[in-house]
């Protein structure tokens, strides 16, 4: 029940250019976030988080790379104080204890992988080490544009979903949200029932 979410609610009342600027923190397509917008008020978190599923799900490739050219590469430390800048960089702290090789290693997977299929690597980097990332970067190099794409659809949509379960988390009874300089735990991880192939990565969240 929304009485028993202020988050929630106190998302619902945001002024729609406010939410549409809170809500590109966790997507960057213009059309995502003016649906998630447009949807509201949310009767509870399950109605909110299917319509920001079957928004994703209606993105062009267009829409989705409007996402992921707003993500760095994994590797690549997001720079600034805002936070999605702190989302990312707490996201991607499986590469904070990285040898020079390793990152050497990645510099040259992210290259042949751009030189591949045109846009960044994108993978859900929440909860996996720096030698995990390398070896998904590598095997999805062996993979079809169209089988490449599906890949990177499912890991934007899991980045979405934890960074929106954190925007709402984060939303104040004072219909602001928590300063953008807030840092969250290294150890933040996706819901427990979601499952991903050992192969499977996500562009740099």
């Amino acid at each position: 029940m929304i009485a028993d979410d202020p988050g929630l609610a106190e998302f619902n009342k945001l002024p729609a250019d406010q939410a549409e600027r809170e809500l590109r923190t966790c997507c960057a397509s213009a059309a995502w976030t003016a649906a998630i917008v447009a949807g509201r008020p949310y009767p509870d978190r399950d109605a909110l988080f299917a319509t920001a599923d079957e928004a994703l799900a209606d993105l062009d490739w267009a829409g989705v790379r409007e996402a992921l050219d707003a993500h760095p590469r994994i590797g690549e430390r997001a720079a600034g104080g805002g936070r999605e800048a702190a989302w990312s960089r707490g996201e991607q702290s499986g590469m904070d204890a990285a040898t020079a090789e390793v990152r050497a290693d990645l510099v040259a997977a992210n290259r042949a992988y751009e030189e591949r299929f045109g846009h960044v690597f994108l993978i859900f980097a929440t909860g996996r080490t720096d030698t995990d990332m390398l070896a998904a970067a590598r095997e999805r190099l062996g993979n079809s544009e169209e089988k490449e794409h599906d890949v990177v659809r499912r890991e934007l949509g899991r980045i979405v979903a934890l960074r929106l379960t954190k925007l709402v988390n984060a939303t104040e009874p004072t219909g602001t949200t928590e300063s953008a300089g807030t840092t969250e735990s290294a150890g933040t991880t996706e819901s427990a029932g979601t499952t991903e192939s050992a192969g499977t990565t996500e562009a740099s969240t």
